[in-house]
C-alpha cells in the first residue's frame, strides 16, 4: 500500500503551499516508506508515499506519459498490467511498476478506461494539457480514498483522513466503484455489475468452476518483487488461501525471487482457537509458521494507535483491529512487505452466523449485496489500515472482481443455511477434494470465528472491562447529548468515540463512520430476523445465541450490550468444531 495525496485548485501556489503539501504528505509516510514524491503544476498538486513491491528500483511515483503532459499517483496494484502493456505496445514505457498503464490508458481511452484494470486501486490523474483531472477507487473499496474540499475552492484526494481533514471545511469517503471528472464536475459511478442490483440471480452451482476462479484470484495476487506470507487465522477462508497459494507457489515468478515454502502469519492470545486451528493448517501445507502472542493489556495499551491509523470508531472494526495491527509490526520486522488475506468471503457466501435465521433466499441475497457495498466502511478499512500503519500491503483474493461475479450469480438457495449444510458449504464443497485435498476435513467445515473472537474470547471481554472501569454509567446515560449523531450505546462504543474525537473532532470525520444496530457483523435490516438479536446487539459472532458454539450466555450473564454490569462470561473451554457436516 501508498499514500497519495493530490490538490487541486488552491489560490495558494507558493512555496509556503508546497511545503504544507510536504508536511501532510508525511502524515502517510507510514503507508509508503520507500519513497516520497512530488509534483507541482500551477496550482496543482500530487504527492506520493511509496511501498514498493513490483519494480522496487524504478517504480518511484508520480508517474507519467511519454512527454510527462499526463501525471498519476496510484495506491495499489494492478494484477493485469502485462496484459494492458500488450497492447500499448505504441506507448513508451519509462518504468516496470504496474501502475504505469494507468497513464497510457488515459491516453488511448480517456476517462472510459478504470472498468479495464483487474486489481485494487485508488488514483489521481491530471491532464496537464487542459488542467482536467480524474480520481478513481476500485470496484469494492479495498484500498482507501477520501474527497474534501476546501474554503478556497480547492479539491483534495487523499488516503487517509488525516492528510486533508485539517485543511477541508467537508470531507467524504469515496464511494468505491466511482470516478471523478473535473469536466463533468461530479461522480459517477463505472462499476455496474449485475449484481449492484440486488435482484435474485438464477445460475446453477457449479463447484469446479467457483474453485477455478478463486484459485486463479490467489495465483494473480503473488505478482510481487519483495518477500510475502499468508495470514493465517486456522478459518476457513485464510485456509483456503493458504491452500491455494501454496499449491500454485512452485510455478510462480516469486517462487524464483523468494523460494517456494510458504511464510504463514498467526496472532492470537494464550490458547486461542485461532493459533490451535493455524498451527495445524500450516503443519499440514508445510509453511513456515510465524505465530504471535498478545495479551489484553498489550491491546488496549494500543488502542490509541489503532483508532488513530484506521481513523474508525466502530466497535467490530476496532476489536479486530487491534490484533491485526500488532501482527502487521511483528510482520514487517521479519522483512514482509506483502500478505494475503482472507477478507470478504463472509460477504460473498453469507459466512456470518446471523445468516442462519435469513428467512429466504431473497432476503439472504439481499444481505450479501449490502454486505459486500459496505466492505469498504468495515472489513476492507481494517485489512488495509491495521497493515499499512507497518508499512505492509494486504491483498484480498476473494474480492476479485471476477470471483465475484461468478459467485454472486449463483442461486442464493445454494447459499442457504439448512439442516446438514453449514454456512458457506459451496466453498466448502468446492474445495472437498478426496483425491488430492487442499485441507483436512475438520478445518474445511469449521464454525465460522471473527478474528476478534478467534484471537481469543477473553479478547472482546477484556476490551468490555476496561471500557467499564473508563466510562460511568452516567457519562453512558448521557451519550446522546454529548455525542448526538451515531451515538454510541455501550461502554465499549463510547470509550472508542472519545478517542476518534481527540484525532478527528470535525463533523465530516464522524460522518464518515457507519452506524446502527447490529449482531454478528449483520445490517440494521438483518437484526429484524431474529426479535432475541435486538435485545443483545452485540457485533461479536458469539452474540448469535443459538448458533455459536461459544455464545454467550443467554440468561443471567446478558448485558444486552450495555456492558453496565461487567463483562459477559464464556462458557468454559472451548468447544470443539463439527468436522465433516455434509
Amino acid at each position: 500500500m501508498c499514500g497519495i495525496l493530490a490538490v487541486f485548485g488552491c489560490i495558494d501556489n507558493s512555496q509556503a503551499k508546497r511545503s504544507r503539501i510536504i508536511e501532510l504528505s508525511r502524515r502517510l509516510k507510514h503507508r509508503g516508506p520507500d519513497w516520497s514524491g512530488l509534483h507541482c503544476h500551477g496550482n496543482c498538486y500530487l504527492a506520493h508515499q511509496r511501498l514498493a513491491i513490483v519494480d522496487p528500483a524504478s517504480g518511484d511515483q508520480p508517474l507519467y506519459n511519454e512527454d510527462k503532459t499526463v501525471v498519476v499517483t496510484v495506491n495499489g496494484e494492478i494484477y493485469n498490467h502485462k496484459q494492458l502493456r500488450e497492447n500499448l505496445k505504441s506507448h513508451q514505457f519509462r518504468t516496470g511498476s504496474d501502475c504505469e498503464v494507468i497513464a497510457h490508458l488515459y491516453e488511448e481511452h480517456g476517462e472510459e478506461f478504470v472498468d479495464m484494470l483487474d486489481g485494487m486501486f485508488s488514483f489521481v490523474l491530471l491532464d496537464t494539457r487542459d488542467q482536467s483531472f480524474i480520481a478513481a477507487r476500485d470496484a469494492i473499496g479495498i484500498t482507501p480514498l477520501y474527497m474534501g474540499w476546501g474554503l478556497d475552492g480547492s479539491i483534495w484526494f487523499a488516503s487517509e483522513m488525516k492528510a486533508l481533514s485539517d485543511d477541508c471545511e467537508r470531507f467524504i469517503s469515496f464511494p468505491p466503484g466511482h470516478i471523478y471528472s473535473s469536466k463533468q464536475g461530479e461522480l459517477r459511478r463505472w462499476y455496474n455489475p449485475p449484481w449492484f442490483l440486488e435482484q435474485t440471480p438464477s445460475a446453477s452451482y457449479d463447484p469446479i468452476v467457483l474453485r477455478k476462479a478463486f484459485e486463479k484470484a490467489v495465483v494473480k495476487r503473488l505478482m510481487t518483487d519483495v518477500p510475502f506470507g499468508v495470514l493465517l487465522s486456522g478459518g476457513l477462508d485464510s485456509s483456503l488461501v493458504a491452500a491455494v497459494a501454496c499449491r500454485y507457489l512452485a510455478d510462480s515468478e516469486a517462487a524464483c525471487q523468494w523460494g517456494s515454502q510458504l511464510h504463514t502469519f498467526c496472532i492470537g492470545l494464550e490458547k486461542s482457537p485461532d493459533l490451535k486451528a493455524a498451527r495445524e493448517v500450516a503443519e499440514y501445507l508445510g509453511t513456515r509458521h510465524h505465530e504471535f502472542h498478545f495479551t489484553v493489556q498489550e491491546g488496549i495499551d494500543a488502542l490509541e494507535e489503532v483508532i488513530y491509523h484506521t481513523e474508525t470508531f466502530d466497535v467490530t472494526t476496532i476489536r479486530a483491529s487491534t490484533p491485526m495491527f500488532l501482527m502487521s509490526r511483528k510482520i514487517k520486522s521479519l522483512g514482509v512487505k506483502m500478505v494475503l488475506s482472507g477478507e470478504g468471503s463472509d460477504e460473498i457466501f453469507g459466512g456470518y452466523l446471523y445468516f442462519h435465521k435469513a428467512p429466504n433466499k431473497e432476503e439472504f441475497h439481499q444481505e450479501t449485496c449490502q454486505k459486500i457495498k459496505a466492505l469498504h466502511l468495515y472489513d476492507c478499512l481494517r485489512a488495509n489500515k491495521s497493515t499499512s500503519a507497518w508499512g505492509v500491503e494486504a491483498r484480498v483474493p476473494f474480492l476479485d472482481k471476477e470471483f465475484i461475479n461468478i459467485a454472486m450469480n449463483i442461486d442464493p438457495e445454494w447459499k442457504m443455511i439448512r439442516p446438514g449444510r453449514i454456512e458457506k458449504w459451496l466453498l466448502r464443497n468446492a474445495f472437498d477434494d478426496d483425491q488430492k485435498p487442499y485441507l483436512p476435513k475438520h478445518i474445511l467445515y469449521r464454525q465460522k470465528e471473527q478474528f476478534s473472537d478467534g484471537v481469543g474470547y477473553s479478547w472482546i471481554d477484556g476490551l468490555k472491562d476496561h471500557a467499564n472501569s473508563q466510562v460511568t454509567d452516567s457519562m453512558l446515560s448521557n451519550a446522546s447529548f454529548v455525542y448526538p449523531e451515531n451515538t454510541p450505546t455501550t461502554k465499549e462504543a463510547y470509550y472508542y468515540r472519545t478517542i476518534f474525537e481527540k484525532f478527528f473532532p470535525k463533523n465530516a470525520a464522524r460522518s464518515t463512520v457507519p452506524g446502527g444496530p447490529s449482531v454478528a457483523c449483520s445490517t440494521a435490516k438483518a437484526v429484524e430476523w431474529d426479535a432475541e438479536w435486538s435485545k443483545n446487539p452485540d457485533p461479536s459472532g458469539r452474540a448469535a445465541l443459538g448458533i455459536h458454539t461459544a455464545a454467550y450466555e443467554e440468561a443471567g450473564d446478558a448485558e444486552n450490550g450495555n456492558v453496565l454490569s461487567g463483562s459477559k462470561k464464556v462458557r468454559e473451554g472451548i468447544v470443539e468444531k463439527a468436522a465433516a457436516v455434509v
